[in-house]
Parts: structure tokens; C-alpha cells; sequence
């Protein structure tokens, strides 16, 4: 049976005992359904993953004695940073939680000119809490100990200018393929949301020095693409490889 990895907040060490935030406890003792004797892995973005036993599980809280830490880097070589623009409904959450398996190392929402959707104030951080949590739940999943870094949602041509990646990419069905073969050890990717960038956003992505990217023949859904997109590159120059 596989043991279950739950994040938490709290400064973890060897020996030490802890409760779990509420959030983390209800799903361990309600969803779960763990108790005293249990095994968990604990992780809190430090790069380490720590073993630990159940001391105590009621409905109120879940009591923890942590083991020694152990290193489990799962971290590819290749820094991506994706820049996606704001979808409607699940799509985001889906991009999320995908893009955090197929190992990218930040994600920054956009604001583009056919985004639809509309976020400030406290829609904007219950939204950011949100997303945040769907990443959370994917590395506990594929194993991750280092959260991808959540950006707050930003302008297309703020995100240009702030990007430092050592090759840009902006991706569009109407693009001439990328070329170049020498691998770098930082990419930015650049995806619009339902209808995709327009023309003149493609034009001032070029212009930032991002190189068109194409996909193939077929146009790919905004939830698609950018992960077609991260497999393609963590294959080229990160860490994914078939075995034969």
C-alpha cells in the first residue's frame, strides 16, 4: 500500500512531534481514515521528504513523531516557466495540476486579450489560495518535495518584461517550428487562453524575444497545449525519456 504524502507548513526536523494545520489533519483522520500507528510522508518545500508515525487521531487532530528526512529529488534540470493565459471553469485547475507532474517550475496566470475571466480583490485571493491548493495536492500525488512557484495573475506584456529564461517560447498553431538544438537550462513558455494570443500579442511576444512554437498540424484545446508543450521539453531537455 502506498504511503501517503501529506504538505504541511510547519519547520520539520528529525525526532520532532507535531500536530497537523486542521486542513491536513480532517483529510488524514475523515478522508483517509489513518490512525495511531499509521505511516505518513511529510514534506514542506524544503527538498526533503520526512517519514512519520500517528501518535494520535481523533476528529480534532492528528498527532505526529517524525523519523529521519531523507532526500527524494525529483526536480528536473530544466527550469520552465509557464505563462497561461486565464481560462474559464476547471481548465486552470487541470493546467495546474498537470503541469506540476510533468515538472514545471513556476507558473504565472496572465491576463491577455481574450481572457475572459475577471479576478481582483478577495475573488482574487480566494482564486490564488485556490490554485495554490491544486498544486499542493499534485506534488503530495507525483511525488514532488519543492512546490512550482504560484506567480499572482500579471498583464501578457508585464510577464514579458519580468521573464530572465534562457530560450522564450511562445506557442501558436499558425508558428513556424522552433529550431536549435543545444540545451538550455531555463525555458519560458507562453500560452494564451481559449482562442489563443492574438496576432498582435504574438507580435510583441517576438519582439521580447520569444521564438514561435508549433505543435503540429492539429490546433490543441488552451488545456492541451501547454502540456503537450511541457512533455515535449522535459523530453528534449529535461528528464523525461522513454525506456526501451
Amino acid at each position: 500500500m502506498r504511503i501517503p504524502r501529506i504538505h504541511t507548513e510547519q519547520a520539520l526536523g528529525e525526532g520532532l512531534a507535531l500536530a497537523l494545520e486542521s486542513g491536513p489533519a480532517n483529510h488524514v483522520a475523515r478522508v483517509l481514515r489513518m490512525g495511531e500507528g499509521d505511516a505518513l510522508v511529510l514534506f514542506n518545500g524544503d527538498g526533503l521528504e520526512y517519514p512519520a508515525t500517528i501518535t494520535h487521531a481523533d476528529k480534532r487532530a492528528v498527532e505526529l513523531q517524525l523519523d529521519a528526512p531523507r532526500e527524494n529529488d525529483l526536480e528536473s534540470p530544466l527550469a520552465v516557466e509557464l505563462g497561461i493565459g486565464i481560462s474559464r471553469g476547471d481548465r486552470m485547475d487541470w493546467v495546474l495540476q498537470k503541469a506540476t507532474e510533468l515538472g514545471v517550475s513556476a507558473v504565472v496566470p496572465l491576463f491577455t486579450e481574450r481572457c475572459e475571466v475577471k479576478l481582483k480583490g478577495e475573488r482574487l485571493e480566494k482564486k490564488l489560495l485556490h490554485w495554490r491548493q491544486v498544486i499542493v495536492s499534485a506534488c503530495e500525488q507525483c511525488g514532488r518535495n519543492r512546490l512550482p512557484r504560484l506567480g499572482a495573475p500579471i498583464a501578457l506584456e508585464q510577464w514579458l518584461g519580468d521573464c530572465s529564461a534562457e530560450r522564450r517560447f511562445v506557442l501558436h498553431h499558425r508558428a513556424t517550428p522552433a529550431t536549435g538544438r543545444e540545451a538550455p537550462a531555463s525555458v519560458a513558455l507562453a500560452v494564451g487562453p481559449e482562442g489563443g494570443l492574438s496576432d498582435q500579442e504574438i507580435e510583441t511576444c517576438a519582439a521580447a524575444g520569444f521564438e514561435p512554437l508549433t505543435l503540429g498540424p492539429r490546433v490543441l484545446r488552451t488545456e492541451t497545449a501547454p502540456l503537450a508543450a511541457l512533455a515535449i521539453l522535459q523530453a528534449q531537455w529535461g528528464d523525461m525519456a522513454a525506456q526501451r
